[in-house]
């Protein structure tokens, strides 16, 4: 199996289209074709249908996919490791963030990393943490910075960076606002919430509190943003559950603790590979994080 195989399959497996699959690697389209041949006939299977408008992949296509995307970053890998060693970083950092993540400045170490290694090509994905997580581990991230997650081993370590309390979000009209103390699970059965999409970190720490307290709650406003949130609450549409440093973000709304969830409700870690298909820009950014880079 050649790796030149690999590499066209992945690219139309992500365009489902053998025309822009061909035109992004530069290659013939009857090349391409020969290639993704060839690679069926070695697997001895069919790993697309295709259609006269797109090819989407076989059963046997998905499963190949996620093994073909972690060898190919394994290979970078392996390529950059040599630069490494040769005292040159170089090849492409692949960061991939949940919005206003604690623990760590972003920008700032993105930007202090950029300084140090101006030959390392920065890219930046910013999904919710379960996504995030599947991305690592299919090597198309080479780390991410996300909300807790149970980790696989062998495909997947989680480094704590910081862990806060979860915090009520209310308008300062609301009567919540206005009684002015703690607040538990129970104490807010009744409420209509504005909250995150499932996959998002802050969400699926207000879930598990409140699974764990035994109290049902409904998502009546759903976003995928953090000032969407902050401006639904501003509007007294409803209140949000929110890690303790949302509050600074709008300082007009009040911020109401919120008891019975454990003292780090909310834990962000950072996301990275198995040691051995952590690339050296990985490795070189998780030590300037230690470093106090951000």
């Amino acid at each position: 199996m050649e790796l030149r195989h690999l590499q066209h399959f992945v690219a139309v497996a992500e365009d489902q289209h053998f025309t822009r699959a061909a035109e992004r690697l530069m290659v013939s389209q009857s090349g391409l074709s020969a290639s993704i041949r060839a690679l069926e006939r070695e697997l001895q299977t069919p790993l697309f249908v295709r259609t006269t408008r797109r090819v989407t992949l076989t059963e046997a296509g998905r499963a190949l996919l996620a093994e073909a995307e972690r060898i190919l970053a394994q290979v970078r890998a392996a390529h950059e490791a040599v630069a490494a060693v040769q005292g040159v970083l170089r090849g492409t950092l692949a960061l991939g963030t949940e919005q206003c993540i604690a623990g760590v400045n972003v920008a700032r170490l993105l930007a202090t990393f950029r300084r140090l290694h101006p030959d390392v090509e920065i890219r930046l994905r910013q999904w919710g943490s379960a996504a995030l997580a599947e991305e690592v581990a299919a090597g198309r991230l080479d780390l991410a910075f996300a909300y807790r997650t149970g980790a696989d081993p062998e495909h997947l370590r989680s480094v704590p960076l910081t862990g806060e309390p979860m915090t009520v979000l209310c308008h300062p009209d609301h009567r919540l606002a206005r009684a002015g103390v703690p607040l538990t699970p129970h104490d807010l059965a009744d409420e209509v919430f504005v909250d995150f999409h499932p996959d998002w970190g802050p969400r699926r720490a207000t879930d598990a509190a409140f699974a764990a307290a035994g109290v049902r709650r409904t998502v009546a406003l759903e976003v995928n943003d953090v000032h969407s949130l902050l401006d639904l609450v501003d509007e007294n549409l409803g209140v949000a559950v929110a890690p303790r440093h949302f509050r600074h973000k709008r300082e007009a709304l009040t911020a109401l603790p919120l008891k019975g969830t454990g003292e780090a409700a909310y834990e962000t870690v950072a996301l990275v590979p198995s040691p051995r298909a952590t690339s050296p820009a990985a490795r070189a950014l998780m030590s300037l994080l230690r470093d106090g880079g951000a």
